[in-house]
């Protein structure tokens, strides 16, 4: 059997696999990667950037159908879906070739085929055996079934399934009320579904911090959106819904929105597993961060990784919830968006900034609103680098922008109902 010798060998090419290939062969390192299905793994080709790409048509589609009182006049506004797939296959192409350019660029040697880890310094892949100092494994996850919800891939599905789809649903029941479960929940409002969503816990968004769950509530109703807490699905019966909660709803199908499985080898060997195979957090951004950690000088801290979540408006948070501090223990400040000029600009208003601080540095940080995706990093840069509130208020903001109820916030913090714009 033919041989071959690397410095690291890494299975899985999705970000945390394609990530430690970059950075160990820019550091000089000989790199074999190995990818059984697509380039790119789960986040390029079935999670976050075709998620991000249709949502981002169909809310588009539905701002512009309902611009008649930013004073735009609409009239025969059509969504096209074979385009808007069109569209998302094009963007992972694209981002696909850029992968391929780098695999390029860095001699990095790419099988594209199923890896076996025969022991903690080999690994097999059609017909071939490649020796390796070491072994990384960034096999990535599946998504979870329920019991009583398994796959059918008709009625029942999972979100790789919706990626193919070539009608627009009349109704959709989607289970379970977290990150994955609220943006395609939006897709199918601004597609013009009904939409109802089922969640087991006690509120929407069970990660985030209470208030901003309470938020998203409100939004969802004014939407449209019906949502039911606390609640399961006790039988499914001639395509209809029993719900524990006494409802019975008939969707055209059922998206289970319920996590993810950890996909890892069948091997004993010693190997570093990362990214969602590591068993952590499932997030695109911990795997590449987790990647940099090994491979680099960068300092890691899972304590400040951002969560975003997409869609109008955006969601996003970083460090503690207040439900999960003790009473008295912090000090808070809430800045809406209301008192913000640029929302009003952009028709936005619907939102808040959040901070959450202990002995004058920021401990959790919350943002529903507008380009809450890009502000909170301000808050990560802050909390990463132990910046002190006090220095965070010599810095100058911009105006009209939304990075000023970042520092309007901060102002609050010290002066109790102040504002300056």
């Amino acid at each position: 059997m033919e041989e071959q010798t690397f410095d690291y060998g890494i299975i899985g090419s999705g970000p945390a696999g394609h990530t430690a290939a970059f950075i160990a062969a820019k550091q000089g390192f000989s790199v074999v990667l190995f990818e059984k299905d697509e380039l790119g793994g789960v986040c390029l080709n079935r999670g976050c950037i075709p998620t991000k790409t249709i949502l981002h048509s169909v809310e588009l589609y539905n701002e512009v159908k309902n611009a008649e009182n930013i004073g735009i006049e609409t009239s025969d506004i059509k969504l096209n879906l074979s385009k808007i797939m069109e569209r998302k296959d094009k963007v992972i192409e694209t981002l696909r070739k850029g992968i391929e350019q780098g695999i390029k660029a860095n001699k990095i040697t790419y099988i594209p085929a199923e890896a076996e880890v025969v022991d903690s310094n080999t690994i097999k892949a059609a017909g071939t055996e490649y020796k390796c100092s070491k072994i990384i494994c960034a096999t990535g996850s599946t998504p979870k079934e329920l019991k009583g919800l398994e796959f059918d891939h008709k009625f029942i599905v999972d979100s790789d399934d919706l990626f193919k789809i070539t009608e627009i649903p009349q109704n959709v029941a989607i289970v379970g009320a977290g990150a994955e479960g609220i943006e395609w929940a939006r897709i199918f409002k601004c597609m013009g579904a009904e939409v109802t969503l089922i969640e087991k816990s006690p509120r929407l968004l069970p990660p985030a911090d209470m208030e901003v769950s309470k938020r998203l509530e409100r939004i969802f109703k004014q939407q449209g959106i019906k949502f039911y807490t606390s609640t399961t699905v006790d039988e499914i019966k001639n395509k209809q819904l029993k719900l524990s909660n006494g409802e019975i709803i008939e969707p055209d199908y059922v998206l289970v929105a319920a996590g993810r499985n950890v996909t890892r080898l069948n091997t004993d060997a010693k190997v570093t597993y990362l990214g969602d195979a590591y068993g952590s957090l499932m997030l695109a951004t911990f795997a590449m961060y987790q990647a940099r950690a090994l491979l680099s000088d960068i300092v890691f801290d899972n304590v400040f990784i951002p969560s975003v979540v997409y869609g109008t408006p955006e969601i996003a948070w970083i460090g503690a919830n207040e439900q999960d501090l003790p009473n008295g223990s912090y000090e808070k400040v809430v800045y809406p968006l209301t008192a913000l000029g640029k929302a009003y600009c952009d028709n936005a208003t619907d939102g808040f900034v959040k901070i959450l601080t202990y002995q004058g540095y920021i401990i959790g940080a919350h943002i529903i609103g507008k380009e809450a995706s890009a502000l909170i990093h301000e808050f990560a840069i802050a909390m990463q680098n132990n910046i002190k509130i006090s220095e965070l208020k010599k810095v100058c903001f911009a105006h009209p922008t939304y990075s000023e109820a970042v520092y309007e916030s901060i102002l609050r913090l010290q002066w109790k109902d102040f504002q300056t714009i």
